[in-house]
């Protein structure tokens, strides 16, 4: 009876601490080496899993001190605090910068390619967009 018990509480404590562990994917650099997170809430973490910012539910895009710094559109637009287009990413992962140019690509497994198609990160589980703001767009 006592074990059931403390295995609820320890379980419940896990449950509230630290609810986006478990749901957390990496943002690894090109050598494949953990340079951060991003857990299913949208909140973004360093690679000392300190929070660095947090994408909201609607796109809005936040820094630590949770001032909007951008948002992310529906069709993939990436905006700056200023409401500005800087970036969009497209259906097929294409990431362009505000001038339409191509900047780079994410894969649908999560590589993330600059614009001579080298590797520079991976991304695996994460959305393309929240991999654009993180690679290309330095909002964090």
């Amino acid at each position: 009876m006592k074990r059931s018990f403390l295995f609820i509480l320890v379980f419940a404590t896990l449950t509230i601490i630290a609810p986006n562990i478990a749901n957390s994917q990496d943002v690894r650099n090109s050598s494949y080496s953990m340079i951060g997170k991003i857990d299913s809430d949208g909140t973004v973490r360093n690679s000392s899993y300190s929070m660095i910012g947090k994408i909201d539910s609607d796109g809005t895009i936040r820094n630590s001190s949770y001032s909007m710094v951008g948002k992310i559109d529906s069709d993939g637009t990436i905006r700056n605090s200023s409401y500005s287009m800087i970036g969009k990413v497209e259906k097929d992962g294409t990431v362009r910068n505000s001038s339409y140019s191509m900047i780079g690509k994410i894969d649908d497994d999560g590589t993330v390619r600059n614009s001579s198609y080298s590797t520079i990160g991976n991304a695996k589980g994460i959305k393309r967009e929240w991999a654009a703001v993180w690679f290309f767009f330095n909002l964090f």
